[in-house]
């Protein structure tokens, strides 16, 4: 019996290398410009668009981190210069 990798569900699609924010924002641009173009078919704009939207969540994904991230230093910057104002000796 030899091992086969799983089948894919219907629809789903093998994961694609991992982009960074700006390459995704990159591609995502490149997908506005060609269903902008008007030269597509019906079944190449649903493609497209499918790619848009996949493109714009982690794009949306990317900025939430950053944003958490960013909260979390500003949170901790507050804290200590919080527990550095403390002296009561004024």
């Amino acid at each position: 019996m030899t091992d086969k990798p799983p089948k894919k569900a219907a629809g789903e699609k093998a994961a694609a290398p991992a982009m960074d924010f700006e390459q995704a924002l990159n591609a995502l641009e490149g997908v506005v410009e060609k269903l902008e173009s008007g030269e597509l078919g019906l079944a190449d704009s649903l493609k497209e668009f499918e790619q848009g939207i996949q493109l714009s969540r982690q794009c949306h994904d990317m900025l939430d981190q950053a944003r958490q991230s960013v909260e979390i230093l500003i949170d901790g910057q507050a804290q200590a210069f919080e527990d550095s104002g403390d002296d009561d000796s004024r």
